[in-house]
């Protein structure tokens, strides 16, 4: 059985595959927070801004099995004569990781997709995932040494760039750190975390700034 909070077809927002359609299937659940404002601030991540809690989300729901699964996601994807347009799934959460197993993985590379994951890092990638993203989060132990793209919330007092050194990623990105709370019509550069995040990365070469374009031209 697969909790699923939603589901929906649109544009990649960040980091390298910023632009590339695909479908996000959000799992229920996460292993750093409940999700209820009353433990936000005793959790490992304080900072959360997104909805994971339950199936009631659109296209959201409880799958019997990856097949169902596989067929959910499968539906979303256009009907489109592009044989060069590979199918894209971008698993997020909430943390992925406590749902999507090897058979959940077969499924969605049976019905064509490539998998992407954004996992905060705290839980093994098992095989077969096409496109890693960790981010990890505040004093939580990370137990991935190797990924695709290293998307780390800044600035986070107890996660510093320097501590995340020893992971090996072909992308390091900084996405400046925004209040859950924050209303969504200010401007995003006149953030004091942006301008935090900037100067670091205009210090540290090694480091991208990331920008969420899905928030500032306003979609899914």
């Amino acid at each position: 059985m697969y909790s699923v909070k939603e589901m929906f077809y649109t544009l990649q927002g960040e980091g390298a595959n910023a632009g590339r359609p695909a479908v996000f299937c959000r799992f229920s659940g996460c292993n750093l927070w409940s999700g209820l404002e009353k433990d936000r601030a005793t959790a490992a991540c304080t900072f959360c801004d997104t909805d994971f809690r339950g199936t009631d989300g659109d296209g959201g729901g409880k799958f019997a099995n990856a097949e169902a699964l596989a067929e959910a996601v499968a539906a979303l994807w256009p009907r489109v004569i592009d044989s060069q347009a590979k199918p894209l799934v971008v698993c997020t959460g909430g943390e992925p990781l406590l749902q999507l197993d090897q058979p959940a993985i077969d499924a969605l590379h049976q019905a064509g997709f490539e998998i992407a994951i954004e996992t905060n890092g705290t839980l093994p990638i098992p095989e077969g995932i096409d496109w890693s993203v960790v981010s990890p989060k505040g004093l939580a132990e990370v137990v991935v040494t190797r990924c695709d793209e290293l998307k780390l919330v800044y600035p986070q007092p107890e996660a510093t760039p320097e501590r995340f050194a020893h992971i090996q990623a072909r992308h390091y990105y900084l996405s400046p750190m925004v209040n859950p709370h924050r209303d969504d019509t200010d401007p995003l550069y006149q953030n004091p975390e942006t301008r935090e995040a900037i100067n670091y990365c205009l210090q540290h070469p090694r480091w991208r700034l990331n920008l969420q374009t899905h928030k500032i031209v306003n979609i899914a």
